[in-house]
């Protein structure tokens, strides 16, 4: 595992792996709002959005890349989802 503090490498210690699977069918990682969350945090002076929220919709497109669920769903639907308000008590 590489010691690097980017956001791939953040999420994949989040989940505790060494790599993600990298296919949608058989993508078994999944990212919690409050996992992704933390990741955001973390990265505040790494990420460009102007706030929390901003920032979180960036670590999700990174796990578009990564083949990484988001609350069970894939990123592009749990950005849609988010953009729809349903996230929004993670928010307040």
């Amino acid at each position: 595992m590489s010691a690097r503090n980017e956001t791939p490498h953040k999420v994949i210690q989040t989940l505790g792996q060494k790599t993600c699977n990298g296919s949608w069918e058989e993508a078994s990682e999944n990212l919690t709002m409050d996992q992704v969350k933390k990741i955001a945090e973390d990265q505040k002076d790494r990420l460009t959005g102007a706030d929390l929220y901003a920032r979180c919709r960036e670590v999700m497109g990174t796990c578009v890349s990564m083949r990484v669920h988001v609350e069970g769903m894939t990123p592009k639907d749990a950005l849609q989802a988010m953009s729809e308000g349903k996230f929004s008590e993670h928010f307040n």
